[in-house]
């Protein structure tokens, strides 16, 4: 089982949702960057559930502890490794789904290949597992942000055809935490809140689509071949729960546009590079940034565990009906723009280290 992801900038995580505790690994940051636990923590508040009335309420604080690479507050160029521990776990809830495969979730896909799994809370197939993901996004963003001034910053667009209109050139954080949907349109977000509550009353679920922005990525970080920034982006995002869909730039609707339309024509920059009139390719061309803001969105998919009933099967192959218990999310898209972020920025700290190693 493959629990690691980046070349230079590595991560492992590990833990499952109610075992003792989740965490990750962090191989490759450089030495001399200030890091303590409050550099971590606020990525994770907004990650963590039973925050607003639209998520579980799973009471979980999740804080973080600091285990390993640094000393005083700096790190040291070892390997940092952090932990957050589980403290309302309920396993007992999920007694009932010991020999039924849950439609749509893991189960049964996980039971195929391993001929076991972790019952409760789905082990590492649950969402708990992005924790360590989003500490090491942390320290990434602190990174990039005093090596380069790389901002990373994602928002709901939309839940279940409410979509938000917004210039992402211009969406800020505060705007983004102005709202528990995490939804900077606020017509929008108010539509999506009554949405989402709808769907717990029905014991249903809804997805929708996550935006994100990276500003301030400099030219030429990427590889041309197998290892392009998109590619690296696409499969980062993908590798999160409930993701279903990935683009970039313009992404599918180029396919209704003209060479002349989607080409970004090249104007001189102030600073003597140049700069691209439009942004259809999403800052991205060739494999390599092009010094635009990179712009890419993410659709998730209804969350899977539902209270509503449905038909299954049991593991003895035998039809079943199955009404979920236990605290779900119905809707993913609040907590999942944390995600999105540390997705972006572990790619970004990986591509930046490895130019850099190029240009030495």
């Amino acid at each position: 089982m493959s629990s690691s992801s980046g070349a230079l900038f590595r991560v492992t995580t590990f833990g499952e949702s109610h075992g003792g505790g989740v965490g990750v690994v962090v191989d490759g940051c450089p030495s001399r960057l200030e890091l303590t636990e409050a550099d971590i923590q606020p990525d994770l508040d907004r990650r963590r559930p039973g925050q607003s009335r639209l998520v579980t309420q799973r009471d979980e604080a999740d804080v973080v502890e600091i285990l390993s690479g640094t000393v005083d507050g700096v790190t040291l160029g070892s390997p940092i490794a952090m932990l957050v521990r589980n403290a309302d776990a309920r396993s007992g809830a999920y007694d009932h789904l010991a020999d039924v495969y849950r439609p749509s979730h893991a189960d049964f896909t996980t039971d195929a290949k391993y001929g076991i799994r972790a019952v409760a809370g789905g082990g590492r197939a649950s969402a708990r597992e992005t924790i360590g993901r989003v500490a090491a996004g942390a320290v990434a963003r602190k990174l990039l942000a005093e090596r380069h001034g790389v901002e990373v910053l994602a928002w709901v667009e939309s839940v279940h055809g409410i979509v938000a209109t917004v210039d992402p050139a211009g969406v800020t954080l505060a705007e983004v935490e102005a709202d528990p949907t995490r939804c900077p349109d606020p017509e929008a977000a108010a539509r999506i809140t009554t949405a989402i509550e709808q769907a717990r009353r029905n014991g249903d679920s809804l997805g929708g689509t996550v935006r994100c922005v990276a500003r301030g990525v400099p030219a030429g970080w990427g590889e041309p071949v197998f290892d392009k920034l998109e590619a690296d982006l696409a499969k980062a995002v993908m590798s999160l729960p409930a993701t279903k869909g990935f683009e970039i730039g313009t992404g599918f609707a180029a396919t209704t546009m003209t060479g002349r339309e989607h080409n970004d024509a090249f104007v001189p920059g102030p600073d003597g590079r140049p700069r691209t009139a439009t942004n259809h390719s999403g800052g991205v061309q060739g494999g390599i940034s092009n010094g635009e803001d990179i712009l890419l969105r993410v659709a998730f998919k209804p969350t899977a565990t539902i209270s509503a009933e449905q038909e299954t099967v049991t593991r003895d192959n035998e039809p079943t009906m199955l009404a979920a218990k236990g605290r779900h999310d119905p809707c993913v898209l609040p907590r999942a723009v944390p995600l999105v972020e540390a997705a972006v920025l572990l790619v970004l700290a990986d591509h930046w280290l490895r130019q850099t190693a190029i240009s030495a």
